[in-house]
């Protein structure tokens, strides 16, 4: 098994004040001790509910925050061995595509300057291959070449979301951390930008954790499956086993959430008509056709 990015015993606490009126502290253990391996090539799902610790452990697995203890590895390296240049060059093979498509992104640079800042800070490309990967990248998001001179408040929150997406690929990254990337959008468009993502990681081959809340939202993108709970690890598996057969009261909590439509067999042959039951109430249902 090739494992691209490892997690040991991951902690993160925080302090938190008592207030103005009462002394002493208390801990919080956002993240408390967890392990993870992501597989290169593959999409590990990490789900639970809010609160439970999921983009701390994003903020941390990419060093924006620093661990209170364990060790991270990136091809094996210590990620966390890394200072200054170093940890700048390093973090060129771990992305983020942030769950606020709207706040993450500079309300002050074109698009096209926002995905072109990583290319040249890594120096990846200079002159007119800079515009040229730009262009490339806008049309693999499915963006068109004019949205290279706009700004972020020109566009819908999915289109937003795709910029963070092109953005998050410039810099050809190994890993791509996806944190709640469709909870802020309308239901409308929650299933074009997983399935963008979804193509994006077929096509480059790019490994991936793709943090939700619900398991319906990772159930086909992901390929292994990690249920957290209160800052732990509870379950992890396959995906396809998790769905079969969930071990913790916890996540068989969570698939007991999914919204799911029965079905008559009779609704896939004959549509129902639109009733009226009862005063100002209309269904359209065979269980009320008769």
């Amino acid at each position: 098994m090739d494992i691209v990015l490892k997690a040991e015993r991951i902690t993160k606490y925080y302090r938190a004040w008592a207030g103005v009126f009462r002394r002493g502290s208390s801990i919080v253990k956002a993240v408390d001790g967890v392990d993870l391996a992501l597989e290169r090539g593959k999409t590990l799902g990490l789900v639970g509910e809010s609160g439970c610790g999921k983009s701390t452990l994003a903020r941390v697995l990419m060093r924006l925050e620093e661990p209170t203890s364990g060790r991270i590895y990136i091809d094996g390296e210590d990620f966390l061995a890394f200072r200054g240049k170093a940890l700048r060059r390093e973090r060129r093979k771990i992305q983020m595509i942030f769950q606020d498509p709207y706040s993450s992104l500079n309300p002050r640079l074109t698009v096209g300057s926002t995905i072109a800042e990583g290319i040249k800070i890594h120096k990846i490309a200079k002159g007119k291959e800079v515009r040229e990967r730009v262009m490339a990248l806008l049309a693999k998001v499915g963006l068109p070449p004019s949205a290279e001179n706009k700004f972020p408040h020109e566009f819908s929150g999915g289109q937003r979301q795709r910029i963070g997406i092109a953005r998050a690929l410039a810099v050809e990254p190994e890993i791509i951390i996806a944190d709640e990337p469709v909870s802020a959008l309308d239901v409308s468009v929650r299933a074009q930008i997983i399935n963008l993502i979804k193509d994006i990681q077929e096509e480059t081959g790019v490994s991936m954790i793709f943090i939700a809340h619900d398991l319906g939202v990772v159930k086909n993108v992901s390929d292994t499956l990690a249920v957290m709970y209160l800052g732990k690890i509870v379950e992890l598996a396959e995906t396809d086993a998790i769905f079969r057969e969930p071990l913790h009261p916890y996540t068989k909590g969570l698939l007991a959430s999914i919204p799911v439509a029965e079905v008559m067999e009779r609704c896939t042959k004959e549509p129902p008509r639109l009733v009226e039951i009862g005063s100002n109430r209309l269904v359209r249902c065979w269980l009320h056709n008769e």
